[in-house]
């Protein structure tokens, strides 16, 4: 296949601190430029990174040279950008969350499967190596049954400008911070996993919800998970089996020059595990390649969207 060439919708700050430096490195992408209506906003992706300027989202979707877009819009947004390049043909890698509900999100799976694109939500940090790491450890005898996962992602509070406090753009914690350890706790434990109980937390700042926690479960197995930006920060997931235990502290935002490492107890003997350096956002865009050329992976990633997508909104109704 020839390369692919993708375009960003949006000059945001993940756009240019981390998508476009993993991208520079994919070989199998071409990278045709960014999308914004200020001049100014988009100048320095270009002097840094190259490619065009174009002066709107619509002209991007029009260029009928771009096979792709990558959208790090604000949620309240992804939804209408994401069918707008459904409808021009072109494959979505969606920043998360997918959109801020989940007939959103269902009506822009169908658009994808109806039309044979590709739909995925960057949880980059299910691409790291401590997730291969963690699964083959769960799977050892020693670490016996598994009984119990806790999950926490939490930051200290931002500027009030932020977008993450806009109820109109799509602020709050679950959809934010929160959709983190929901899709972690989905990826370990299966479809299967439903809400058990969940609270969200207001205060009379903000119409959105500042932190929150909910319980989940497959059956078997029960999942604690704890969100927030307006805490202290933590990035955290614990494992307890009946004979191991197993804690990863930047289970979600390590960067690529970070060597991670798990604390480990396994038949009462504490140990560290050591992972390594990766670049998820590096594997996260692979992976959006292996989906363009594999139908079973986009059906896989249809399947897992809309389940991640259902358990927020259902977190979100609960609490």
């Amino acid at each position: 296949m020839e390369k692919i060439r993708i375009g960003i919708l949006g000059t945001s700050e993940i756009a240019f601190r981390r998508f476009l430096p993993a991208l520079m490195k994919c070989k199998d992408f071409d990278y045709a430029g960014v999308a914004s209506r200020s001049v100014e906003k988009t100048g320095k992706f270009i002097e840094n990174y190259g490619g065009r300027a174009y002066s709107s989202y619509e002209e991007l979707l029009d260029d009928e040279g771009i096979d792709a877009v990558y959208i790090p819009l604000p949620p309240a947004l992804h939804y209408q950008w994401a069918k707008s390049a459904l409808e021009k043909g072109k494959h979505v890698f969606l920043e998360k969350p997918s959109t801020t509900a989940l007939s959103d999100t269902r009506a822009l799976i169908a658009m994808a499967e109806e039309r044979d694109l590709v739909l995925r939500e960057n949880y980059m940090f299910l691409y790291h190596g401590q997730i291969t790491r963690i699964r083959e450890i769960l799977e050892q005898e020693e670490f016996g049954e598994l009984r119990l996962l806790r999950s926490s992602f939490g930051f200290p509070r931002r500027s009030a400008e932020d977008f993450r406090y806009n109820k109109e753009l799509g602020g709050g914690a679950l959809l934010d911070c929160g959709g983190y350890p929901v899709r972690l706790i989905l990826e370990l434990l299966g479809e299967e996993v439903e809400v058990e109980t969940s609270k969200l937390h207001y205060t009379d700042e903000y119409e959105v919800d500042l932190y929150g926690d909910a319980t989940l479960s497959n059956g078997n197995v029960t999942a604690q998970i704890g969100f927030g930006m307006d805490h202290e920060y933590r990035c955290e997931l614990e494992l307890w089996g009946s004979r191991g235990y197993l804690k990863a502290s930047r289970i979600f935002t390590a960067p690529p020059e970070f060597d991670v490492e798990f604390d480990c107890v396994v038949g009462g003997e504490s140990k560290k595990v050591s992972v390594g350096k990766d670049d998820q956002f590096y594997n996260s865009i692979v992976y959006f390649r292996q989906c363009i050329l594999d139908k079973k992976k986009r059906i896989r990633e249809y399947t897992y969207l809309e389940k991640q997508s259902y358990l927020v909104e259902k977190i979100q109704k609960e609490g």
